[in-house]
């Protein structure tokens, strides 16, 4: 088994990795990445990304491959192993990968994400990224003056509704049950919103469409009805799942699995530990953001390291 030690090690290669990764290596901390099960994070399955600065249009994986490439110009070194077990109660901190690697740190960044939670059809899967998205925010403005349905019944999925009336020409929420779980006020808006038509007691039981979205069946769940509606996007907006198992009963989480940090920064409960991007963010979720934690990241752990 290969020993490896490294004054940073980061964890997670999305925007928040790799970001955390070139300035780490700015700060001269020699810095180790580890690319995990997804390399290059959510936006390799994501296609137009037309939000982040300095781009007017990128493709996702392109945008990851270029974060990946200025991390490797800078020296970063990065290894495609993910890891199994962190000892975080002893210094130098221990991660084991599951590559025959054992890395040992004086400071890690943890940036693994989080994890859209999905309906789960095969026809949902197929057209990811062709109509199909878990963010409103990042998407919306290709639906502009389009139908568009969101799959939900929380804070997140009205949220994503009303956002959507901003953009689409109709906006339908699609719920299992008869009533909403969001707050009162939110549900408030979105009743009186006249672009927003709510299907109660429904699901959806296919995604339909050839190369892109053309509608969705769904199904009553009083009387097993199916019914076809026409639309152009679908929006799911049942949550998120913080890719953080790897921490539980060792840093201090949400309730959720969010790993919790000091208010304005990325320190942790563990003195030399850091998180940014969406392991730690459970409001924004965008590639913007969680670079910019990444970079705090870094700021973070040269400061520690320099104490």
């Amino acid at each position: 088994m290969e020993h490896l030690h490294t004054k940073t090690l980061v964890i997670g290669s999305g925007p928040a990795g790799y970001t955390a990764a070139i300035y780490a290596a700015r700060a001269m901390l020699e810095p180790i990445l580890i690319e995990g099960l997804q390399p290059g994070g959510q936006l390799t399955i994501t296609t137009e990304v037309e939000n982040f600065p300095g781009f007017t249009s990128i493709q996702g994986p392109e945008l990851m491959d270029r974060m990946k490439s200025h991390s490797e110009s800078l020296g970063v070194v990065s290894y495609q192993d993910t890891i199994t077990e962190l000892q975080l109660d002893q210094k130098p901190f221990k991660a084991v990968g599951e590559g025959n690697k054992v890395y040992y740190a004086d400071s890690i960044i943890l940036a693994m994400g989080a994890q859209a939670k999905w309906i789960g059809l095969p026809s949902e899967q197929r057209l990811r990224g062709f109509g199909v998205s878990a963010c409103a925010t990042c998407d919306a403005f290709f639906f502009r003056g389009k139908k568009v349905v969101v799959v939900g019944g929380g804070n997140t999925a009205v949220e994503e509704a009303l956002f959507l009336t901003g953009f689409a020409s109709e906006v339908s929420l699609i719920h299992r049950r008869d009533s909403l779980r969001a707050d009162k006020i939110l549900q408030d808006k979105l009743f009186n919103n006249e672009k927003v038509n709510v299907r109660w007691n429904c699901v959806i039981e296919e995604i339909t469409g050839d190369k892109k979205v053309s509608g969705i069946r769904l199904r009553n769940t009083n009387n097993n009805n199916i019914g076809d509606v026409e639309c152009d996007g679908v929006f799911v907006a049942i949550g998120h799942t913080p890719s953080s198992q790897i921490v539980h009963n060792k840093l201090d989480l949400d309730e959720s699995g969010y790993v919790i940090v000091k208010p304005g920064t990325t320190i942790t409960s563990v003195p030399g530990v850091f998180a940014a991007g969406d392991i730690s963010d459970p409001v924004y979720r965008q590639a913007i953001t969680s670079a910019g934690m990444g970079c705090m990241a870094a700021l973070d752990a040269e400061r520690f390291l320099s104490m």
